[in-house]
């Protein structure tokens, strides 16, 4: 579309469910105090794996946020946590939630929802009954007709549903009365990056007044848990579950997985001026691409992380000396700091090493689908706070590593632009630059 006629597109609502809090306060304070969310897992008899923590919400409860639980009960544990982060985030957009007569001057057929969010759990329990006793020992094969009969009188319809990746954004509409564009995209640990990014397209576009955005997904029960073990992604440092996430240090070995959920509302600076409602950044470029090369290994040579900072750039009319702060992606494998690294110095070049990046997922663990916007939420309270988060854990520099990575504890920093980058499984790579509103 002609530049000109392009909508300004600010953000006037944060919420977050996850390991650190289940607020946005509580999450900020402990990443400003340097506190880990890993611990032993729980969720799970996690006991025979050979990942034995990981990164838990805790104490959550959906009585909180919603006077309708009800209507979430039957939601997997990332819609729930959804439900719990965009009450906060609309709280404080002003967005009424849960009535017919809204009376807060929004059109729901111009807000919509757009979420990064991941496939529920399946029902563990009865699933896998069902298997142990429809396995007939003499023929050593299923006998899915047994399988069946335990299944059918165990499993239920909701948690079947409630595994598909579009169920949290439907709770985001029954909280909300959202009636615009509702999509959901899986894009790995680059989806919920990919959400705000699309999503700031749609806004700026005038497609919608107003997007619910952002990411929900655990992955904390054993399906998850085995996959990650397999691949060897996971750290398995079980002597010292708060010291395992140790991003772009020489001893990291592998990341720790976590869950939550991370909204974001994107509006018009139109809409957001005429609601008069607190403005807390500007969306200023986005940018997205995939390596092409393998489905769990990033291109040695960073082609895809490198296109899409390129791209978001771009997007943003900005020059590599104009960002302040990188938010990275920094999950604590050898392969994904190492590529990410060279990534930045090979699109920063002589800036690379003047430009401070951390990685708040030493703290977080690293939340999956909803890791991009929750690190974006970061980025959006560096910029309101002028301070930096830090990589904790960062006791044993990698000399093959030599960007600023914030070491061990928060920095005062006059934050004015910031990017956030995601770079999933499958080649996904997605990054969104922020800026401080100005008039």
């Amino acid at each position: 579309m002609n530049e000109q006629n392009k909508n300004r597109v600010v953000i006037t609502g944060i919420g977050i469910v996850c390991p650190l809090g289940n607020d946005v306060p509580t999450m900020w304070d402990n990443i400003l105090n340097c506190r880990s969310g890993v611990d032993a897992t729980t969720i799970f008899d996690a006991s025979t794996f050979p990942t034995k923590f990981c990164s838990e919400v805790k104490n959550f409860d959906i009585t909180k946020y919603t006077k309708n639980p009800k209507l979430h009960e039957q939601g997997n544990r990332h819609s729930r946590f959804a439900v719990g982060a965009a009450a906060e985030a609309c709280k404080q957009a002003k967005i009424n939630i849960e009535t017919e007569n809204p009376a807060d001057g929004i059109d729901r057929k111009r807000m919509g929802i757009y979420l990064g969010a991941g496939e529920g759990s399946v029902d563990n329990e009865n699933f896998f009954n069902a298997i142990v006793q429809g396995w007939d020992d003499a023929s050593n094969n299923m006998d899915w007709n047994k399988w069946a009969a335990v299944a059918f009188g165990k499993m239920t319809a909701y948690r079947e549903l409630e595994q598909e990746p579009n169920m949290p954004a439907a709770h985001l509409a029954m909280l909300t009365g959202a009636r615009g564009t509702v999509r959901s995209c899986l894009t790995a640990c680059a989806a919920s990056t990919q959400a705000v990014g699309e999503a700031f397209k749609i806004v700026q576009s005038g497609r919608a007044d107003i997007m619910i955005t952002g990411g929900a997904h655990s992955m904390i029960h054993p399906l998850g848990i085995t996959g990650f073990n397999r691949l060897t992604a996971l750290s398995t440092r079980n002597d010292s579950p708060q010291t395992a996430s140790r991003p772009f240090s020489a001893s990291r070995d592998g990341f720790v997985i976590g869950e939550g959920a991370a909204i974001v509302i994107l509006e018009t600076l139109e809409s957001a001026k005429k609601r008069n409602v607190e403005i807390l950044a500007e969306v200023i470029g986005f940018g997205s691409s995939n390596d092409a090369f393998r489905v769990t290994d990033m291109h040695e040579e960073a082609r895809g992380a490198v296109s899409a900072i390129e791209s978001a750039l771009k997007d943003a009319g900005l020059t590599n000396k104009d960002i302040d702060y990188i938010s990275t992606h920094g999950t604590s494998t050898s392969e994904n700091d190492s590529i990410e690294t060279l990534a930045i110095k090979t699109v920063f070049k002589e800036e690379a090493k003047n430009t401070p990046v951390s990685s708040v997922k030493s703290m977080l663990g690293h939340l999956i689908g909803a890791a991009g916007a929750a690190e974006l939420i970061t980025c959006v309270l560096a910029i309101r706070d002028g301070i930096l988060p830090p990589t904790i854990n960062y006791n044993d520099p990698d000399p093959a590593l030599d960007l600023d990575y914030v070491p061990n504890k928060p920095r005062k920093a006059d934050v004015n632009i910031a990017m956030d980058e995601s770079f999933g499984f499958g080649g996904q790579n997605n990054v969104v630059i922020i800026k401080k509103y100005q008039k």
